[in-house]
């Protein structure tokens, strides 16, 4: 309180006496002292808010500091565990595109092998088709010739074209030289005069030879069978490869763009929080030196 307002109010009260006994006469003076009352209580009331308001800016500086202290704790462990987490998501989104990249190349793979051996199967398959005919064509000619000759009918037969077919077998069958001289010799006359077909070296050796075709037809249709078994099992195999290989693209290029999202998110999560810790510490620093200077105060 300033001296010259000690002194008004010192005033005040004499006055306040005069001016209870001249108020008839000196209301001017009654006016002065009322005022000089008025005064005196707001500077009462004033001071004593002003002791309040520092009691309450006294209490925040004790409470204020521990619960700054308190924030700056929190975020510097937010901040750690989300760079951690961060770091982590990072790595899994390195480890899903080389996972990403494997897969693809496996799938790709997968589809090449395939397509190969699908290429594979149709030169199989064109080739057994050319040889079964050959061999389908062989046996008729040969089961023509056999019931030829056994109904005693071989001149008949050397002139049809199951006997061309018979000439171009004698050369090209695996049969013996003998076997091939003697079947050369029947087919090159024009007429086999007193043959005996039923019992003659002739109709062994053409069974022998149906014999042949027939097991060798036997064989490599078997040969095909199990080309096919083997190709149909391998193509279902690389289609379920193909197909489990395009799930795991698909579930991990999904997670890739939630990684990635995660990362986006992690990142501006600690560069929030740094800055919020920052602003903080530099609070708390403002907040101690505020309240030495009101201490002292």
């Amino acid at each position: 309180m300033s001296p010259s307002l000690r002194l008004l109010l010192a005033l005040a009260a004499p006055l306040g006496a005069a001016a209870s006994q001249t108020a008839s006469r000196a209301n001017p003076v009654r006016r002065v002292v009322s005022m000089l009352q008025l005064m005196q209580e707001k500077v009462a009331a004033e001071g004593k808010a002003e002791e309040q308001l520092f009691h309450k800016f006294m209490c925040y500086c004790t409470t204020g500091k521990g619960d700054l202290e308190a924030s700056i704790a929190a975020a510097e462990d937010k901040i750690v565990a989300d760079s951690s987490s961060l770091e982590a998501a990072v790595a899994a989104k390195a480890q899903l595109e080389k996972d990403l990249k494997d897969a693809k190349a496996s799938r790709e793979e997968a589809g090449g092998a395939a397509e190969e051996a699908k290429a594979i199967r149709e030169k199989q398959a064109k080739a057994f088709a050319e040889a079964s005919a050959d061999h389908k064509t062989n046996i008729a000619a040969l089961g023509k010739a056999i019931a030829a000759l056994e109904r005693g009918a071989s001149g008949a037969f050397l002139q049809t074209a199951g006997a061309a077919k018979l000439r171009q077998l004698s050369v090209d069958a695996d049969i013996s030289a003998p076997d091939r001289e003697i079947l050369t010799s029947f087919l090159a006359q024009g007429q086999a005069d007193g043959y005996a077909p039923q019992s003659g070296e002739i109709t062994g050796i053409l069974k022998q030879m149906l014999e042949t075709m027939e097991k060798d037809l036997a064989e490599i249709t078997a040969t095909e069978e199990a080309a096919v078994k083997d190709f149909e099992e391998m193509l279902a195999a690389k289609t379920q490869e193909t197909d489990s290989l395009g799930a795991e693209i698909e579930a991990k290029t999904a997670r890739l763009g939630k990684v990635g999202l995660e990362i986006v998110e992690l990142k501006e999560e600690v560069d929030d929080t740094k800055k919020a810790l920052a602003d903080d510490q530099k609070f708390l620093a403002d907040l101690d030196k505020n309240c030495a200077t009101k201490k002292k105060e």
